[in-house]
């Protein structure tokens, strides 16, 4: 359970990183934990596809989780959903 809370503090870490970079400001936590997910998968496809090296990953419970090209996956995908959702006028 403790592997499963530590994880998840570190998706919602990687993806609010992420999502600071590309200056997505809609959501609030459970936002940031579901980007940081999807960031890592979309950076680990990237990274194996492009051969790059796992620079620095956190193992927690036998499951490997890549900060860096998470962090570069959220980055991308909250580019893509930036595009996709509307702006508000603030």
């Amino acid at each position: 359970m403790l592997d499963i809370i530590i994880l998840l503090i570190i998706a919602a870490i990687t993806g609010s990183i992420g999502r600071t970079l590309v200056g997505f400001k809609k959501g609030g936590c459970i936002i940031s934990i579901v980007v940081g997910f999807i960031g890592a998968y979309i950076g680990t496809i990237l990274a194996r596809e492009f051969n790059f090296p796992d620079l620095f990953s956190f193992e927690a419970g036998g499951i490997k989780y890549p900060i860096i090209w998470s962090i570069v996956g959220a980055a991308l995908f909250t580019a893509i959903l930036t595009l996709i959702v509307p702006r508000s006028k603030d």
